[in-house]
Order: structure tokens, then C-alpha cells, then sequence
């Protein structure tokens, strides 16, 4: 195979292998990898398409929220097995019935869900709104990195631990824009797809022709691909199987929270991983206990319990979040659904977190109490809540770098 053939065919390889363009840039340029510290691990899940925060912990205390919404609202709890009513947390907001897996996390002080939370910015697309949830700094597009990769870029490493391109994984086809900026990271769809391919040329034969190549650009990202590649393969995540009885759903969801327990089990460096779930843009035939929404919750809602099933004890160590870019509308539509909205809901998972309490301010359904006479009004900004899980949980410090022009005051205090 000739070099310019390869040099031609190499971008296919990289992106296929799924490290990211930046990574690329810094190892080039013989960049040292930072050293992920050891112990703590964030795993962020995002419910891209505005997930309805209402019908996901369902405010079943406040009357209004069933004016609101006749067809598609979620019944109050029943006592009756079987039933299709919410799951009561504490007397005044439940789960949606399709999020019962994530019901003994409640009950074990694990599970933290945060009401009225979002973006103070009034967007309602879904573009801008992803992307100013990820880059934290609402309203601006000027941002040019992630706000996980601005936590990456300026904390302090474990200066004992063994250098490792793991330190941030995204089980996604390309880095995140969470995860964007001049720290290094690693996108793969699977555990087992994380190679290097590039038509029918096999890795040795690419690895041969990185190694008698010149010092140039593709010379040095070639060597730490291939390092990568192979530490991964020592480590051989795919033997850790899923443990104390847990089942991860066979959907794609599924199969990458199940990656991200594998590379935490294999002791590779992890400590930031991401991973996003399509579908939640329900603005027709959204259903209410059962449906198109529900059916999106069950994936989800199973997926998170078997990651945390799995895990057992590392869980101590563990801190989930989940966030959507915004909330739905509170009144529902004429075709059965919910258009854009504001405010929304998160869900903190984990052994430190303050659990069996719906956290944030909860503002009300009444008419007078809606933002924009039609939305759940914002109590909680979303930064405050990626302050305390930074600082808190991986101990960041110099959160104003990390969100810049935002000083949160008091946080939520969703963590101990």
C-alpha cells in the first residue's frame, strides 16, 4: 500500500477508531496526556429533543397540572398492583410508571431528581438550547469548548496515576460538543468497535506504515492511536460481564451504558463519560402512561438501573447526570402532544447524593404561575447544578472558569 494511498484513506481511519480531532492535534504535536485521577467517575446522559419534564416526575399534588393536560397527564398513584398511575415518591410528585426500575434507587437514598431546572435563556430551539446546555454559557455562541472539557483542561491530575487516553469517553459517533476543546477525549460507538480501519487494510499493516513514516502529522497521531488501541485491548473491557443479576436492554442506549460500566471496571482512567438518547421531540401522539413517551422512559429508565445494578459498590464513586435541553409545554396540544417549553428536569444518581428528595423550587401550574403564560417557570439554572456535581463530586476548582460570567450563589445542595 502506498503512503499516499494511506494519507488519503487515514482520516477514514481516525474516525472510525473515534478519537477526537483534537486529541489528534495534541498528541501530534507530542502533547503528554493528562493523568486521570483515580475514584471518582461522571457519567452525563442527555435526553436530546426536550424530554417532558412533566410526565417524567409528574407533579400529581398540583391540581392545575390535569386541567392542563385531560388526555395525555399521568394518573396519581394507585395502590392496585399493575397500575397506571405515577409511582409516588413523596406525596406530591411520582415518576412516570415506565421509570419503576429507577424506583429502588429512590428508595435507597441514590436517586435525586431536580424539578424546574434548565437554561434562563428563552430559546426554544433545539439546536441553540443543546448547545448552550453543553457549552454552558446561555445565550452566547461565542463559546468554542464544552464545559466538561473546560473541568478537563484546567483541574489537577492524580500525578501518580498512569497516563491514559480514557480520561473522557463519549459512547457517540463524534466527540460531543460537552466534551469539545483543547483537552484530549475519545468518541467510540462500542468497546468493540474501538479499532483502527480503513477499507480492507488491516491494522498491522496501517501500523507498519505509521512506524517507518516521517515525523509528520500523521506519523504522530498514528503512534498514539496505535497506544490507545492497544492498551485498550490489554485491558479487554468486553470480559467484564454484567454483574449482581443486571440486564441492560438490548437497544443502543442500553449497549453503550453498558460500555461505560465495562471501561470502568477495567481500571483504563475513566473518569468523565457521556453518552445521549434521541426521541424525547414528542409533539404528536405522546401518550401517557403508555405510548411513544413511555416507550422512550423504559428504555431509559431499565438502561440507568442495570448501570447502577452493575456497578454495585463503585457506585459510591459514581455520580450520574441526566438533562435534556428543555422542558415541554405544560398544556397539551390538539394532536395529542407537547410543544416546545421551558423548564425541565434532572435526574443525580449516586452513592453521595442527598436521595428520596425532588429537589428545586417548585413554582406551580396555575395560570399566573406559568412562564410565558405556558411553560413551567425555571427555578434552578442548570450551571448551578454542574457547579456542585464539579466541585463536589470531582472536586474542580475555579468554577468561574468553568462557567464563565455565572456565579451560582448557593448550589443545590443535591449532593453531601
Amino acid at each position: 500500500m502506498q503512503r499516499r494511498i494511506f494519507v488519503r484513506n487515514s482520516a477514514f481511519a481516525l474516525v472510525t477508531m473515534g478519537l477526537s480531532p483534537t486529541f489528534l492535534r495534541r498528541t501530534a504535536l507530542g502533547m503528554e496526556l493528562p493523568r486521570a485521577a483515580k475514584g471518582k467517575v461522571l457519567i452525563c446522559l442527555f435526553q436530546r429533543g426536550a424530554a417532558d419534564a412533566l410526565n417524567v416526575v409528574v407533579p400529581h399534588g398540583d391540581r392545575s397540572y390535569y386541567a392542563l393536560r385531560p388526555a395525555i397527564a399521568i394518573a396519581p398513584p394507585v395502590r392496585s398492583a399493575g397500575g397506571a398511575g405515577a409511582i409516588d415518591l413523596d406525596g406530591f410528585f411520582g415518576l412516570h410508571p415506565a421509570l419503576a426500575p429507577l424506583k429502588p434507587l429512590w428508595d435507597r437514598g441514590l436517586l435525586a431528581p431536580i424539578h424546574a431546572v434548565g437554561s434562563p435563556s428563552a430559546t426554544r430551539s433545539h439546536f441553540d438550547a443543546q448547545d448552550y446546555m453543553e457549552s454552558a454559557t446561555p445565550d452566547n455562541k461565542g463559546t468554542s469548548d464544552g464545559w466538561l472539557n473546560r473541568y478537563l483542561a484546567t483541574s489537577r491530575t492524580c500525578e501518580a496515576c498512569t497516563p491514559t487516553p480514557f480520561r473522557a469517553v463519549a459512547m457517540t459517533p463524534q466527540t460531543p460538543r460537552v466534551l469539545q476543546g483543547s483537552a484530549p477525549t475519545v468518541a467510540m460507538n462500542s468497546v468493540a468497535e474501538f479499532t483502527v480501519r480503513s477499507g480492507g487494510t488491516q491494522a498491522a499493516e496501517l501500523e507498519a506504515l505509521y512506524r517507518t513514516g516521517s515525523a509528520d502529522l500523521i506519523h504522530g497521531t498514528g503512534t498514539e492511536m496505535f497506544e490507545a488501541v492497544r492498551m485498550l485491548r490489554a485491558a479487554n473491557p468486553q470480559r467484564y460481564q454484567p454483574e449482581h443479576g443486571a440486564e441492560y436492554p438490548a437497544s443502543q442506549f442500553g449497549q453503550r451504558l453498558l460500555s461505560i460500566a465495562q471501561l470502568i471496571k477495567a481500571g483504563v482512567g475513566l473518569e468523565v463519560a457521556f453518552a445521549d438518547m434521541g426521541g424525547w421531540d414528542t409533539h404528536v401522539n405522546q401518550g401517557g402512561a403508555t405510548g411513544q413517551l413511555a416507550q422512550r422512559l423504559s428504555d431509559f429508565g431499565a438502561s440507568i438501573a442495570a448501570l447502577t445494578t452493575d456497578l454495585g459498590d463503585r457506585m459510591q464513586d459514581v455520580v450520574i447526570l441526566t438533562m435534556s435541553e428543555f422542558g415541554r409545554m405544560a398544556r397539551q396540544n390538539g394532536n395529542g402532544g407537547t410543544d416546545h417549553g421551558h423548564a425541565g428536569a434532572m435526574f443525580v444518581i449516586g452513592g453521595s447524593v442527598k436521595g428520596q428528595k425532588v429537589h428545586g423550587r417548585w413554582p406551580g401550574l396555575a395560570p399566573e404561575q406559568l412562564y410565558e403564560g405556558r411553560d413551567l417557570a425555571l427555578t434552578t439554572d442548570f450551571r448551578a447544578v454542574f457547579a456542585e456535581v464539579a466541585s463536589k463530586h470531582l472536586g474542580a476548582i475555579g468554577i468561574e472558569a468553568l462557567f464563565p460570567g455565572f456565579a451560582p450563589g448557593s448550589l443545590p445542595g443535591v449532593l453531601g
